[in-house]
């Protein structure tokens, strides 16, 4: 199985893909010293995955994005132990990645009801503390939608890529002849026989990553000719490079590995398609793995020449 996705570099419509929020842990409760009475701890703030969930969603809920949970209770006469402070829960969507605003990994959540403690409560009042309760933890942290895919699907308005992940995969994007449908991210799965999958390519560097063109609308009249001209524009491309604009004109050329003229509406490649995806996947992995051991090879190396030039001990 391989994720395939594909993503817009400009925020279109309301989607959100990071929030910052503030965070604090309840204080605890006031001790009571006379009888030996212990105040109840502060609640904790969770974060916690939701299936049914967005950042938009979180957003709009709670817009002044600020989480405190609730103070323990003070220890009395009838309550020698007071109570614990309600704990407040934060609703993200599935696939969260948490930060500390020093950009310190807290946790992520990949499925519902993960959760993730990012501000504990203070300790209630007890004889260590002199009877007189701890503050919560003040935190502010950082979500952030962690959109990962082994391929992405890269394309200017109505190219036809919403088709294509449809014919591809399972996903079921909204597909209408008109620019601008998709206003969020997409995602779909594409299934191979073995169930291999997950080499999580997509970052930002797009231009270093491996790279096939699918020429899609074969099925247009006149596709056939315009799919010889584009042939012989990209096998020449610097003869070419007048026709743009100059500020289009990018600094470097990007190379794909194969061109496959494809139809999102009638099939045709498509199965040569996903045979392409799965051989560049399995390339890249083989290079990767290849350059991780050379890797391990040099510092295993490094390693043994320090030892054996450090000079013998001297005896005394």
């Amino acid at each position: 199985m391989v994720h395939c996705s594909y993503v817009w570099f400009r925020k279109y419509g309301n989607f959100i893909d990071n929030l910052r929020l503030f965070t604090k842990g309840g204080s605890g409760g006031m001790g009571y010293p006379r009888l030996g009475g212990e105040g109840g701890k502060g609640g904790d703030v969770w974060v916690v995955a939701h299936n049914r969930m967005t950042l938009k969603q979180l957003k709009d809920k709670y817009p002044q994005k600020r989480f405190v949970a609730g103070e323990g209770a003070n220890s009395r006469v009838n309550a020698l132990k007071g109570s614990k402070g309600k704990d407040c829960e934060i609703p993200v969507p599935v696939g969260i990645s948490v930060t500390d605003e020093n950009g310190k990994i807290i946790g992520e959540l990949n499925k519902e009801k993960d959760r993730i403690l990012v501000a504990e409560g203070g300790l209630g009042g007890k004889l260590l503390t002199n009877f007189l309760p701890l503050k919560g933890q003040k935190r502010v942290i950082r979500l952030d939608l962690k959109l990962i895919a082994d391929v992405g699907l890269v394309g200017f308005p109505n190219a036809g890529k919403s088709s294509l992940l449809s014919q591809v995969s399972h996903a079921k994007p909204a597909i209408a002849d008109y620019a601008f449908t998709t206003l969020k991210p997409q995602l779909g799965k594409i299934m191979y026989d073995d169930f291999k999958q997950e080499l999580e390519l997509y970052k930002e560097e797009l231009q270093t990553k491996p790279a096939l063109l699918a020429v899609n609308k074969m099925d247009l009249p006149g596709a056939q000719d315009k799919y010889h001209v584009l042939m012989n524009q990209l096998q020449n491309p610097k003869d070419f490079l007048h026709l743009f604009e100059k500020n289009m004109i990018p600094e470097r050329t990007m190379e794909f590995q194969h061109i496959i003229p494809i139809s999102a509406i009638t099939g045709e490649g498509i199965d040569e398609l996903k045979n392409y995806i799965r051989k560049s996947l399995d390339e890249h992995a083989n290079q990767e793995d290849d350059a991780y051991h050379k890797k391990q090879l040099l510092n295993l190396q490094i390693s043994s020449t320090i030892s054996y030039s450090e000079p013998p001990p001297k005896n005394y």
